[in-house]
C-alpha cells in the first residue's frame, strides 16, 4: 500500500504539489489552521504530520514528543509537541480518533520533520471512531487550495 509510512511520499509520481512561495502544498491532503496535514488511507485510518510551512517557520526541529499509543484524541486538541531552536509548539489532532501508530523514528531523528514533512516525517496514525464522524470532521479542514490561500494571507500579514 502506498502510504506516508512507506517513506516515499516525496517521490510519489501521482501526487500533485502546489507551491506557495517556497512552501510545498500537496493536493491530496487536508490541512488545519494550525498547519497540520491529514491523509485518509484506503482503510479509513488517517496519517498526519506538520506541513512544510510549519517546519520552515519552526526552523531546526530538535525534539518531538509523540502521542501515546491507544490515546483517544479529539479534533483540534493538542496531543503532541515539537521543540525547535526557536520555540516549543503543540501539535493538534486534525481529526478525532485513537492513536494506533506513532513514528518512533522521529525520537532519534526529529530532523525528518524538516527534511520530509509529508513522507518520513509523519507523526501519527489515527483510527477515527466512524466513517461518518471522519467525514464530518474533514469538512472542518481545508483542501490544498484553501490552505495555499491561507498561508499566502499569513505570510503577507507577518511583514
Amino acid at each position: 500500500m502506498r502510504e506516508a509510512i512507506s517513506g516515499r511520499a516525496q517521490n510519489w509520481p501521482w501526487r500533485e504539489n502546489m507551491k506557495v512561495d517556497e512552501y510545498e502544498v500537496p493536493e491530496d491532503l487536508y490541512y488545519t489552521r494550525e498547519h497540520e496535514w491529514a491523509r485518509v488511507l484506503e482503510d479509513g485510518t488517517v496519517v498526519m504530520g506538520i506541513t512544510d510551512y510549519a517546519q520552515k517557520q519552526l526552523h531546526e526541529i530538535v525534539n518531538v514528543t509523540l502521542p501515546e499509543l491507544g490515546a483517544r484524541v479529539k479534533q483540534m486538541e493538542p496531543f503532541a509537541s515539537v521543540d525547535s531552536v526557536k520555540a516549543t509548539s503543540d501539535i493538534y489532532a486534525p481529526v478525532s480518533g485513537e492513536v494506533i501508530e506513532v513514528n518512533e523514528e522521529l525520537l532519534d531523528r526529529p530532523e525528518l520533520l524538516n527534511e520530509d514533512p509529508y513522507g518520513r516525517g509523519w507523526i501519527a496514525k489515527l483510527r477515527p471512531p466512524s466513517r461518518e464522524q471522519l467525514e464530518s470532521e474533514l469538512a472542518n479542514l481545508m483542501d490544498a487550495k484553501r490552505y495555499a490561500d491561507y498561508i499566502k494571507e499569513e505570510g503577507s500579514g507577518s511583514g
